[in-house]
């Protein structure tokens, strides 16, 4: 087998077409959809059961549990399934691929989807052209669609053909009679093959070459086949490096699931085998560990035959050669039973466990942060090559939404602040934390606007770029709510200069400016939180603590000069008391500004 440096060049022109496939297809599927897409994903994962029959149906119909699954990495990366949801569907996924199997084993070939992507193409370039955007995006989503198939189909093409060069394997037979420890080599054999080539099914036709040739028995290709489904787990796996969190713990939950079924199969395997064996024998297709025993006894007996039965120069309708066909065809019946089996039985079981999977896999890839969470992460936010352009706007809803709660904090710490005893170490230390979260809010500010443009310059729909505007002036104002509180903090700081003293009264007046911006900074978390869809009472509180803040501001004011006027308070200290006030109501400012264009999105929304 040669394998030259322009085929590896081909394997990742492969990967690449894979990849942008899977890009274009997003995207277009995004922008047919619209805002209808999280409603869709939403009502075929509304819960375990539809999750996971989703999850049989898709793989089912593309033969491809790998496409099926970095599909839906790829919506977790975005926001729009929970960890929960692309569990069940991860664990139905894992059940379609055996239609794959039964469809090699019952008819001798696969429905190659692949040979169908060019008459797909054809038929869409003309969408292109229509005037109408969705059909546009619907021709845009088949042609991705397309292109994901010949990808995956020139990754098999490119990868270096073991299946047409089974000697490569024969050096294995050393390895088979050592009773359970064979299991255990011919299983991760199956791990790495999977993963060398890209295709469980590939390595299923490869086992059965190998049983067919009498290298292995029955049972260690059902150890091959076992471990094909953790090998088959590794494109999710690259698929998810550039993802952000949610999608790397989806990536994780594929491979626990498989990695688990195969940990409890592995110790019941040899009964496992037998009621495989048992299944098949009783639906008439022999015993399918009674090939390698005749091959071998033909190759010891008569050599020559045996070579003449692999290199295919048996004559047409030969006794031996019609009897070896039917034995694989046993076989492969025989697998197919076992990998159905396997399957069925993992996800009857694992189904129940979906919180306890979520809860492991939130262990084993745990978020990272500091005490107090005072350290700069963007936590949905991410530039992977799996990202589409309108899937990305939902993930900046939710950063912005994460952005917001953190400059939230700073209000609660600029009042700890006013009341911290000044030249303290308490003051100090609420000082700085409250400078280091500013710090944060600048580059929360910069990365958020910086990926917002990154996503302006994609694909998008109309609604898609005045979506983007909004969110780049809502992200500039709640910056400047960052900016406001830490001004709180420098006037604190020039009052310890200046020995300026507040009243018990002062302390209470600021305590109620502070007690109403908190709650309409809640309110505006409330519509942040689902901005496409706000309610319209939740809008209308935000206006009503507008006018509580103002009306406030002013009764303030005119209190202040009275008080001053009577020598309640030195003039200095009132002063710094009115800039604080003045802060605060900024800080209302910028709120509702907001609020008005939180009510601007959910109107086009609507439209």
């Amino acid at each position: 087998m040669s394998y030259s440096f322009l085929d590896f060049l081909c394997l990742l022109g492969s990967v690449a077409l894979f990849l942008y496939g899977m890009k274009v297809m997003s995207e277009g599927l995004q922008k047919a959809a619209g805002d209808r897409l999280r409603n869709i994903l939403s009502a075929m994962t509304r819960n375990r059961f539809t999750g996971m029959l989703t999850g049989i149906l898709i793989t089912a119909l593309i033969q491809s549990s790998s496409a099926s699954t970095v599909m839906v990495v790829s919506f977790v990366n975005a926001g729009l399934m929970s960890l929960a949801q692309s569990m069940a569907v991860i664990m139905g996924a894992n059940v379609g691929t055996t239609f794959t199997a039964w469809i090699i084993a019952l008819f001798g070939f696969t429905v190659n989807i692949s040979s169908f992507v060019l008459p797909l193409i054809g038929l869409s370039i003309p969408l292109l052209f229509t005037k109408s955007s969705r059909n546009k995006s619907i021709g845009e989503f088949f042609i991705g669609f397309s292109f994901l198939f010949m990808g995956l189909d020139m990754i098999s093409t490119y990868v270096p053909d073991l299946q047409s060069n089974p000697e490569m394997f024969a050096f294995l037979q050393r390895y088979t009679s050592m009773g359970f420890g064979s299991v255990i080599v011919f299983a991760l054999v199956g791990v790495i093959l999977t993963m060398v080539i890209q295709s469980s099914a590939a390595t299923f036709a490869i086992t059965l070459i190998m049983c067919s040739k009498g290298w292995i028995g029955f049972d260690l290709s059902c150890a091959l086949v076992l471990g094909s489904n953790i090998g088959t787990t590794i494109t999710p796996l690259m698929a998810s490096l550039g993802g952000n969190l949610a999608a790397k713990r989806a990536s994780m939950g594929h491979l626990l699931f498989n990695v688990l079924g195969t940990a409890w199969t592995l110790m019941i395997f040899f009964p496992f085998c037998h009621l495989a064996q048992w299944l098949t024998e009783e639906l008439g297709q022999g015993d399918p560990a009674a090939l390698s025993a005749f091959v071998n006894q033909i190759e010891a007996t008569d050599p020559e035959t045996y070579n003449h039965l692999f290199d295919n120069s048996l004559p047409a309708g030969h006794p031996i050669s019609v009897q070896v066909a039917g034995m694989q065809q046993s076989v492969s019946i025989g697998l197919s039973v076992f990998h159905t089996i396997f399957n069925l039985i993992n996800l009857s079981i694992m189904i129940w466990l979906t919180g306890l999977y979520v809860k492991i896999v939130e262990k084993l890839v745990p978020a990272r942060h500091s005490q107090d969470e005072e350290e700069f992460q963007l936590k949905f936010i991410s530039g992977g090559l799996m990202s589409a352009s309108e899937l990305n706007l939902s993930q900046a809803e939710k950063e912005i939404v994460v952005y917001s709660q953190r400059v939230q904090r700073m209000i609660g710490m600029a009042q700890n602040l006013v009341h911290s005893k000044v030249n303290s170490e308490e003051f100090t230390t609420q000082y700085n934390r409250l400078e280091k979260y500013e710090e944060i809010s600048d580059r929360m500010e910069i990365e958020i606007a910086d990926y917002l443009n990154r996503c302006s310059e994609g694909r998008l729909s109309n609604e898609g770029k005045h979506h983007i505007a909004g969110m780049l002036r809502i992200v500039s104002e709640i910056e400047s709510i960052a900016d406001c509180c830490y001004g709180i903090g420098k006037i604190l700081i020039r009052k310890r200069e200046s020995n300026a003293r507040f009243t018990e009264q002062i302390y209470h007046n600021i305590d109620s400016m502070f007690i109403t911006v908190e709650a309409a900074m809640t309110n505006q978390m409330l519509l942040l939180k689902d901005m496409e869809h706000t309610d319209p009472k939740d809008i209308v509180t935000s206006y009503n603590y507008e006018r509580e803040i103002n009306n406030l501001r002013n009764q303030l004011r005119t209190g202040n000069i009275s008080n001053i006027n009577e020598h309640l308070y030195e003039y200095q200290a009132g002063i710094y008391y009115m800039d604080i006030i003045g802060s605060l109501e900024k800080i209302g400012d910028y709120i509702i500004n907001v609020v008005d264009e939180l009510k601007a999105i959910s109107r086009r929304s609507a439209a």
